[in-house]
Formats: C-alpha cells, structure tokens, sequence
C-alpha cells in the first residue's frame, strides 16, 4: 500500500505562482510513477504532469513550459512547481502513484508518460488552487 498527501494548495493571482507537495509513504517499489492530476467543477480529470523513476517527466500541453514537476527521493516527496498561473488552470490538485517492479520497462514508462487515470493504483484527497483574474 502507497499513501499520498497533498498539501500546499491556495490563492493566487493570474500571473503568480504556487508550489504543492505530495508526501508518499508506505512501500514504493525502485520501478514507479507518480503524477498530478487535476479536476474542475463540471470537468473531466486532466493529466497534468508525471515523472517515473527513471526521472523521465512529461506534461499536458496546457501547462507545458509553466509547470514544473519534480521529486526529493530522500524526502519521498513529488512536488509542482506552478508559474505564470491562469485562471483557467484553478481545480483540485491530485497526486497519484503506482508501482511497477524492480525496473521501468519500456512500455510501462509509454503508459506512464501518457498521463490517464486508469494507470495510476493510489491517489491523494487533493488540494485546492484557485487563481484569480
């Protein structure tokens, strides 16, 4: 079993910035993957951003070249980096992990990269962002 908690989530304006933390424990295997997703009033789930752990990342193209996802292994921490926020981008932030075995495989880094909530096993509450205009 893999907990994840969110946290970091507030208000911000258009323009500003904002960094959220998932705090991972119980067992992570040396092969996983762990991304952020979010969901709007009224909207589907996105895929936002995910990194493996072979420290390959990858984006939706809303938030490519804003946001930054990036993890502290000592710390067992996958954080986000969020710059020049829209409006648009306001929902409930949602960390997400699974684990795979002792090493990425090919395809398991393909399905991991193409960032769809059926691959990922444990999922966090979610922290609110909300960015104003």
């Amino acid at each position: 079993q893999v907990q994840v908690v969110e946290s970091g989530g507030g208000s911000v304006q258009a323009g500003g910035s904002l960094r959220i933390s998932c705090a991972a424990s119980g067992y992570i295997s040396s092969a996983y993957c762990m991304a952020w997703f979010r969901q709007a009033p009224g909207k589907e789930r996105e895929g936002v951003a995910v990194t493996d752990s072979d420290g390959t990342t990858s984006y939706s193209d809303s938030v490519k070249g804003r946001f930054t996802i990036s993890q502290d292994n000592a710390k067992n921490t996958l954080y986000l980096q969020m710059n020049s926020l829209k409006p648009e981008d306001t929902a409930m932030y949602y960390c997400a992990a699974t684990n795979y075995g002792s090493r990425l495989s090919q395809g398991e880094r393909v399905q991991c990269s193409r960032l769809q909530a059926a691959t990922f096993r444990y999922w966090g509450q979610g922290t609110q962002v909300t960015v104003s205009s």
